[in-house]
């Protein structure tokens, strides 16, 4: 019997390993072949796109919801280290056993996280890079009606004007007027965003920046750019300029990375960290190592490269998974082709908008685009549970055309 060894229990590892079993039947018949095993630190699959929103402890499936009824082992346990000559995985189980995981082949599907700022005061910001993070700021904010009366109980300082920064911000002046509103302190809540560029989401493009210029306006959004945060305290944030803005609530959202674990495989990074892949998602130079979702650059359409995002970590984990299959097995892989890109940002009470390719141009905007990105989050993204024959036949689903 040939191993895949799985790591990471985010999109990309939960389709490499449906995708896997799925090929492996395919291939083989009853897939008995192949064992497949998925290694995480969780028992869930977060819904991370989903983590700036209220009531973020709910955005989670059961990891053995989704892969047990199609056989796939999994292992909880942090990975600590990766012989790609051995191809042995070293891991620390929840109860502080250590063990070793040889593999045939492995795919490294353990995401990115936020770069975290060293200046005097980081220590107290926010983020929703994770679920015990997000739901930090959740119990924060709900919390504030309690807190000492101050000129800043109700302001929220977002840093980073990118997409999710853009997210945070359109969608927590709601959430402070819901908290702050039972007081009758509504009117105090105020949202600042600061982004070190000159314009709102300078990587999200021309296209969409009047309709976010728009939202950000109708939703009352202050706006320092061209500046970034110098320090930080519980009552404050003072910005590179030397401007004081009174703020019980900060959030980091600049800058991510991929997991540090991309280290621990000898081939090519780029500037994030992602391993370079070739177009069947095969580490460069490194033999029996795939890569998928946002530890991974790949080639996409057009002679662009894949982006740290939901939209290519789902496809990239069901082709990761039939090429692994494919290679221990003797079959034919499949080159990674998504979709066409498109981007859809919410925009809190005002609506959302929808773009296509990457020129990023503007097709729908306002209530329409609304319902587009709920569909996405709270529908398309989610994996199905407890229905073997569902999950493995959406793993062989390469497109959503």
């Amino acid at each position: 019997m040939k191993n895949v060894l799985v790591v990471g229990g985010g999109f990309a590892g939960v389709w490499t390993a449906a995708g896997a079993v799925r090929a492996a039947r395919e291939i083989g018949g009853d897939g008995e072949e192949l064992r497949v095993t998925l290694v995480s630190g969780g028992d869930d699959l977060v819904v991370r796109p989903r983590l700036y929103e209220d009531q973020p402890e709910s955005m989670r499936v059961p990891l053995d919801r989704v892969l047990g009824p199609i056989g796939v082992r999994r292992v909880t346990a942090t990975v600590t280290g990766i012989d790609t000559r051995a191809r042995t995985v070293r891991a620390i189980e929840r109860a502080g056993g250590e063990l070793t995981m040889p593999y045939d082949k492995l795919v490294l599907a353990t995401g990115s996280q936020l770069v975290r700022p060293h200046f005097p005061g980081a220590e107290n910001l926010f983020d929703v890079d994770t679920m015990p993070a997000a739901a930090a700021l959740d119990q924060h904010l709900r919390r504030l009606p309690g807190s000492a009366v101050s000129e800043g109980r109700y302001t929220a300082v977002v840093v980073g004007a990118g997409f999710t920064g853009v997210e945070v911000a359109t969608g927590l002046g709601e959430r402070l007027r819901a908290v702050a509103g039972a007081g009758g302190a509504g009117e105090e809540v105020r949202v600042v965003l600061v982004d070190r560029s000159d314009v709102i989401g300078p990587e999200l493009g021309a296209g969409p920046r009047q309709t976010i210029g728009g939202a950000v306006e109708e939703l009352k959004i202050e706006c320092r750019l061209g500046r970034t945060v110098a320090s930080a305290s519980p009552e404050a944030v003072t910005l590179s300029d030397g401007e004081v803005i009174p703020a019980a609530t900060v959030v980091w959202t600049a800058g991510m990375s991929a997991s540090p674990l991309t280290a621990q495989i000898p081939g090519e990074r780029d500037r994030l960290g992602r391993l370079t892949v070739d177009a069947y998602l095969r580490v460069t130079g490194v033999p029996d190592v795939y890569a998928a979702g946002d530890t991974a650059l790949a080639p996409a359409e057009d002679g662009h490269h894949t982006l740290q995002s939901c939209q290519h970590a789902l496809p990239m984990g069901k082709f990761a998974g039939h090429n692994v299959a494919a290679d221990l097995l003797g079959a034919d892989p499949l080159p990674f082709t998504p979709d066409p890109y498109t981007t859809t940002l919410d925009l809190g009470p005002a609506g959302a908008v929808s773009t296509a390719g990457w020129e990023r141009v503007v097709k729908i905007v306002g209530d329409d685009a609304k319902r587009l990105k709920q569909d996405i989050n709270t529908v398309w993204i989610y994996p199905p549970v407890d229905d073997a024959e569902q999950l493995l036949a959406q793993a062989g689903r390469f497109s959503n055309l």
